[in-house]
């Protein structure tokens, strides 16, 4: 008799387990929780369904084509949010944001749609801009299709130089499987609206190759879509412009051209390699590890999906692929701060003698600061008793893409106390001393986005600061040394020019503190002169 019971005693412990409000109620922060690789994948097997779109793979093919570029969650309105946060209104539909860049049609555009509900999609609608403007093709983000694409052009079109390039560097294009020259590309992408060519800074490929420009700067014309009729339209040599690949050559075959030969680079040792070497002046070793993190009575803060907990401190975070970090749903000792707290754009500005450096002005959304969040290490990037979470990105892919230990959290001494005090009877003793340890809860990604490397953290104090804060790390933006060139930055290898460039960061900062119908105020200070009470005459 019991045997034959068991099977419906455990369906019964199922259905209570299952009818349980922890069960069936998922936290309220997953409202703002990155789409899970099922979610981006329904949405794009939803949208390459749709005949009307046409949609090809994102990989291969050519470029005047159909394709799905970025899927990402669309964050609900806010209204809607705080009526279900605050108020136990309807949860908000689930909803992505796919990016399309229609290429095969009259009037190529991108386009951005809003697809849902999730986690089964079954409708879509325009995500208009201001104006009802479309966003022409010229404009969309590079795809690794059309680097590839870039790379075969310019190996083709400078077949011509590659007696130059061999004399002056030792390295080539043609046939290489070693000792090959590489290229970094700037923006934008042309001086007026429509146009799409861009300076190629020619280098050494090897470690660290940012810092190893060869003197040649090629400016390509890649607006067509069909490759094919890409053409070379400028050239910048060590100093010199010229008309053509051809006017170049011909210059360096009639030895007229004044040749900026590059020293062999080392075995070993490279100047711009990351390999640890030398000693400090002052003995402090380095074979040893230095101070470390520790947890010694365990964790101070909670993970629940999404949701982080720490101190007084609650909050939703996800890591948006277009942009980077955002946090929702600020709150302190249960009141909420902040509605939303997030990074927007990275933004650099240069000054340069060649033409590459004059005419760089990189915001780095445009390269997906959230997709470039790769993997951080242990001990380094973040400490060994950190958290470590992974990211999804559906971004120029046809599927999502694992990002393995895209963010961390972890809680960090921060040296100073938070507070204290040494109440003295000025007589050699005291009355008391008190002291608060400093501590911080940091929420770390990065965004290697080409050659640098951004560090962002959210830190939470428990006395109720949040602060934003960004490191910047990597490698210079670097070009070739010319005495020209010297105006605009600073030598800083034999031929190396570190140039002049500011840079920007963008915040969006939505605060509700004591509600959200708050506004934001400035204040300065009145003068009020008035006859001083205890001393009469002076004011």
């Amino acid at each position: 008799m019991w045997l034959l019971g068991l099977p419906w005693a455990l369906a019964l412990l199922v259905a209570v387990a299952s009818s349980s409000p922890s069960a069936a109620t998922p936290d309220p922060a997953s409202i703002f929780a990155d789409l899970s690789p099922a979610e981006l994948r329904a949405v794009r097997t939803f949208l390459m369904e749709r005949p009307e779109l046409g949609l090809s793979p994102s990989q291969g093919g050519p470029l005047a084509k159909n394709s799905l570029f970025l899927v990402e969650l669309l964050p609900p309105k806010k209204r809607l949010a705080l009526q279900f946060l605050e108020h136990g209104g309807a949860r908000p539909r689930r909803e992505a944001r796919a990016v399309i860049f229609f290429g095969a049609q009259a009037e190529p555009n991108i386009t951005e749609l809003a697809v849902g509900p999730l986690p089964r999609p079954s409708s879509y609608r325009l995500l208009g801009f201001k104006g009802s403007r479309a966003v022409p093709f010229s404009a969309r983000p590079m795809t690794r299709l059309e680097y590839e694409l870039l790379y075969e052009a310019l190996v083709a079109t400078m077949a011509p130089l590659e007696p130059l390039l061999r004399e002056a560097t030792g390295f080539g294009f043609q046939n290489c499987s070693e000792r090959c020259l590489t290229f970094s590309d700037i923006a934008p992408r042309g001086l007026g609206p429509g146009e799409r060519r861009t300076w190629l800074v020619i280098q050494r490929f090897v470690e660290g190759y940012f810092l190893h420009p060869t003197g040649l700067e090629v400016l390509l014309d890649h607006r067509d879509p069909d490759p094919r009729r890409w053409a070379v339209q400028q050239l910048w040599y060590n100093g010199r412009y010229f008309g053509s690949v051809r006017e170049l050559a011909e210059s360096h075959a009639r030895g007229t051209l004044p040749l900026a030969r590059l020293p062999e680079p080392p075995a070993r040792q490279l100047f711009s390699s990351y390999e640890p070497r030398g000693r400090f002046a002052s003995g402090t070793p380095t074979e040893v590890h230095g101070a470390k993190v520790c947890e010694p009575q365990g964790r101070r803060y909670r993970l629940r999906g999404n949701r982080l907990e720490y101190g007084g401190w609650s909050l939703a975070f996800r890591l948006r692929s277009s942009a980077g970090l955002q946090l929702f749903d600020v709150r302190f000792d249960g009141e909420r701060v902040a509605y939303e707290l997030s990074v927007q754009e990275a933004i650099a500005f240069y000054g340069g003698h060649s033409p590459a450096a004059m005419q760089t002005k990189y915001m780095d959304a445009g390269w997906a600061m959230g997709a470039s969040s790769y993997e951080l290490a242990r001990g380094v990037d973040c400490p060994e008793t950190a958290t470590f979470l992974d990211a999804y990105h559906l971004l120029d892919a046809d599927g999502p893409v694992r990002f393995r230990h895209a963010l961390c959290v972890f809680e960090l001494p921060t040296g100073v106390p938070l507070r204290r005090h040494f109440d003295s009877d000025f007589q050699g003793g005291f009355h008391f001393y008190a002291g608060l340890e400093g501590r911080a809860l940091v929420l770390r990604t990065t965004s290697t986005v080409y050659n640098y490397d951004y560090i962002w953290d959210f830190l939470l104090y428990p006395n109720g600061v949040l602060e934003a804060k960004v490191h910047a790390t990597g490698y210079i933006h670097a070009t070739f040394y010319t005495p020209e060139g010297r105006r605009y930055g600073s030598r800083v290898h034999s031929h190396l020019l570190g140039n002049i460039h500011t840079h920007l960061v963008h915040y969006k900062v939505d605060l509700d503190v004591a509600g959200s119908g708050n506004s934001f105020e400035t204040m300065d200070i009145r003068f009020e002169n008035i006859s001083n009470p205890w001393s009469a005459g002076a004011r």
